[in-house]
């Protein structure tokens, strides 16, 4: 299976927009689109929150009538087209986002549980249009000269107002290592003190400035737990916009098994598959869901060392605080 293909089945991947980057600074080709009577309307509150239908079945996006009865003079973000039908971004305030919601019989949802229940199209998008918002909110003032910035090229670039500097600005993505180490038919995890019990994961860490992503995978092994790779490849990735990542999954492998944790972490082990099909089975082991590439990640190691299928294992999402309902009014 290529890296493709695998990406692609990481939550938030699968988004199979053609975002048309060369038409975002034509004005007359954008206004167009967000007249189009199939044209859709995703909208989020200022928190993050997406408007999502009252049966958690999907998004509710706006049409064409809605988003002009409802919000006429709110300028849209250019997200893409898919499927004859254009889509674009709404960013409201809360007060706002409390009355379309009332009046369409709608609720917001957040983005974790968005990844975990609705289709990937829907989840995908909304990583897409909050990671966008997420940089607009923060992205107000030049970060050279310190004047107001505009937001153009249909929300995709911000430009100093200043017109003795006018430098550009453009989307932050934090790119950051995910990795799972193996040593013979064992694999590396590791905990956070801040976890609650029985909790592991994969290790992870950001990529520094001049570093590759195979010099990250190092590192930050060895910084986290003390242990030595020795070679490292590329698995997939996947978009993370908490707030603003993108996460470089990998498969390692080290010769020498020793373990010293270090400050990051409280506690890494090597875990043997009976370690994992013993442990889910009895809950003395909670792993992360699918809504991270590190449960993909476990679920690859664990297909190639002992041909298990982790689904088989896991029947719920544990790692996640409980909550009585996905649908948020507030």
């Amino acid at each position: 299976m290529s890296a493709h293909i695998r990406s692609r089945a990481n939550t938030f991947a699968a988004v199979p927009l053609e975002r048309w980057a060369d038409n975002r600074d034509n004005a007359d080709w954008i206004a167009q689109r967000s007249a189009h009577v199939a044209t859709r309307f995703l909208l989020l509150r200022a928190d993050g929150h997406a408007l999502v239908r009252s049966d958690n079945l999907g998004l509710l996006h706006l049409d064409i009538q809605q988003r002009q009865r409802l919000l006429p003079d709110l300028p849209p973000t250019y997200l893409g087209a898919h499927a004859d039908a254009e889509h674009f971004l709404l960013v409201v305030e809360s007060l706002d986002a409390e009355r379309i919601a009332a009046e369409l019989g709608a609720g917001f949802i957040d983005l974790r549980n968005a990844g975990l229940h609705l289709p990937a199209l829907d989840a995908g998008l909304f990583a897409y249009a909050r990671a966008l918002a997420h940089w607009q909110s923060r992205t107000r003032f030049c970060s050279f000269c310190g004047a107001p910035v505009q937001l153009v090229s249909a929300g995709h670039r911000a430009k100093c107002t200043n017109p003795q500097c006018g430098i550009e600005h453009f989307p932050r993505t934090d790119p950051a290592i995910i990795v799972i180490v193996s040593n013979g038919e064992r694999c590396l995890l590791g905990r956070q003190a801040s976890w609650a019990p029985n909790r592991f994961s994969t290790l992870a860490g950001f990529v520094e400035p001049g570093e590759t992503l195979e010099d990250t995978v190092r590192r930050e092994v060895f910084e986290e737990a003390g242990v030595c790779v020795v070679d490292s490849d590329y698995h997939s990735s996947q978009p993370w916009p908490f707030p603003a990542s993108i996460m470089l999954g990998f498969t390692a492998r080290a010769d020498d098994p020793t373990i010293n944790v270090g400050p990051e972490l409280s506690e890494a082990r090597w875990f043997s598959v009976d370690d994992i099909v013993t442990g889910l089975r009895t809950r003395e082991l909670v792993l992360p869901p699918p809504l991270s590439v590190s449960h993909r990640l476990i679920e690859y190691w664990l297909k190639n060392t002992a041909d298990i299928e982790l689904s088989t294992l896991m029947h719920d999402v544990p790692w996640l605080a409980p909550r009585s309902t996905l649908l948020q009014s507030s």
